[in-house]
């Protein structure tokens, strides 16, 4: 009996050597970088116990273990940018849990961690010290004709002082000659051998330049910025600098809407269990006015335009530490206003909360921002890329208007509120957009006051 059970023993105990990897974070999400890890090498860690907290472009996430097991060898360290898929760390495991592994995993295992070590020495790679002037020159200073730089490529370029002319001239192997942070890496590795060349081409007269002025910033307290607020940062100036932005406006009358919303609230919060709040009508309208406009729903990539099957709503949040975030309603268009509502407050409450999932901020295809809740009459808002529009709604306000009745014009107490509509001109003329947003205040002015819950 005690062999048998020994025997036993030894086999519970025996562990196997797992790799684990980056999870899929979302559908459009290829890499992410690592805050922090949670265990150490040498620590236990449970099935579902949390191993790591990586952050996207979105939204920051912690990422749980597969398996139980120990933490046997962690190949990448924080700051470090992975791509999905990629190994990150080495569990051993009893073998328990089910894994989905290579079957080439024995024998690629070691070429794997080569790739890894080699990746973490290219991030801060040790520069040349002897580029002269004239050596730079005799190199050839040939531009890419693809001048598009992602804001990773872009924030890769500031944190090693690199100028977009210089990034120009890399050798890009991306398709339709984009340059990949690959081939960033390999050029900062190789010594930056354009750092000093002096441009050949005769420059565009006309062409924007970027004056080079000596600012007084001033002195004071130095905050530095956030992760999220520096990523808020670095999206706003690309959109910017992508999206020609033009901004249309229109007045809404909403005594209607709101005469409905205060006589039916409370009887909505006790037949739903939620709140009406005017976030879920706003919502409602613009699904509705984003259906009849299809063109407004798209995206641009390159020389195409890709017209979405389905039409999701993100709404601008602030976020308790001051940064702004941007979950999404799912097909908002086939919802009734008990599901919009219950969307719309399950994601209020899980970014007050900071508990907002990669899968909840995915996916926009248009996005409204509510200024009215800071007492703003209206905003002329960035567009969310890749998205071509965006919406400000601006403060219900009472204000007396002229109206017409049937004994002629009369004055009245309204509740008025702005809509401000940004949107692409590459793709959104002044008739689409405008007539976009007119649409969207005939939904609110046109509302149903005799629609029952």
């Amino acid at each position: 009996m005690f062999l048998i059970f020994d025997s036993c023993y030894l086999k519970k105990i025996e562990l196997k050597s797992i790799e684990f990897k980056m999870p899929k974070l979302g559908e459009s999400i290829t890499e992410a970088a690592i805050i922090t890890w949670f265990k150490n090498v040498g620590d236990t860690i449970e099935q579902d116990e949390m191993l790591l907290e990586v952050a996207t472009d979105k939204v920051d996430s912690e990422v749980p273990s597969t398996v139980t097991g120990i933490v046997e060898e962690i190949l990448f360290q924080a700051n470090d940018v992975i791509q999905i898929g990629d190994t990150i760390a080495i569990i051993k495991t009893d073998g328990s849990v089910p894994q989905t592994k290579s079957k080439k995993k024995t024998k690629a295992d070691t070429s794997e961690k080569t790739v890894k070590t080699e990746t973490r020495k290219v991030k801060r790679p040790k520069l040349a010290t002897s580029v002269s002037t004239s050596s730079s020159s005799s190199i050839s200073a040939s531009v890419n004709n693809n001048t598009f730089f992602s804001p990773l490529i872009i924030a890769i370029a500031k944190e090693h002082h690199i100028s977009f002319e210089e990034l120009a001239r890399i050798p890009a192997t991306g398709t339709d000659g984009r340059l990949r942070k690959s081939d960033v890496f390999q050029y900062i590795n190789d010594g930056r051998p354009y750092k000093f060349v002096q441009p050949t081409v005769t420059e565009d007269p006309t062409a924007y330049r970027i004056p080079q002025l000596n600012l007084d910033k001033g002195t004071g307290k130095i905050v530095k910025m956030d992760r999220m607020r520096q990523m808020i940062a670095d999206h706003m100036v690309y959109s910017k600098h992508t999206s020609p932005h033009v901004t249309a406006y229109v007045e809404a009358d909403l005594t209607e809407l709101v005469q409905w919303r205060n006589a039916h609230k409370v009887a909505f919060q006790e037949k739903y269990g939620e709140k009406l709040t005017f976030t879920p009508l706003f919502v409602e309208a613009v699904a509705n006015a984003v259906k009849d406009f299809p063109m407004i729903n798209v995206s641009v990539d390159g020389e195409n335009i890709i017209v979405k099957e389905h039409i999701n709503i993100g709404m601008a949040t602030a976020l308790p530490s001051g940064n702004l975030i941007v979950p999404v309603v799912k097909d908002a268009d086939k919802k009734e206003l008990q599901d919009i509502a219950t969307d719309v407050n399950a994601l209020a409450t899980k970014a007050r909360e900071n508990n907002l999932k990669p899968e909840d901020i995915q996916g926009s295809t248009f996005t409204i921002s509510n200024v009215g809740t800071f007492g703003s009459l209206m905003g002329t808002p960035i567009i969310n890329q890749p998205e071509v529009a965006i919406l400000a709604l601006g403060i219900i306000k009472k204000r007396a208007e002229v109206i017409e009745t049937d004994k002629g014009d009369e004055i009245a107490i309204r509740s008025m509120m702005y809509l401000s509509l940004s949107f692409d001109h590459r793709v959104v003329d002044g008739y689409l957009g405008g007539s976009f947003l007119r649409r969207i205040a005939d939904n609110l002015e046109q509302f149903d006051t005799n629609r029952t819950l």
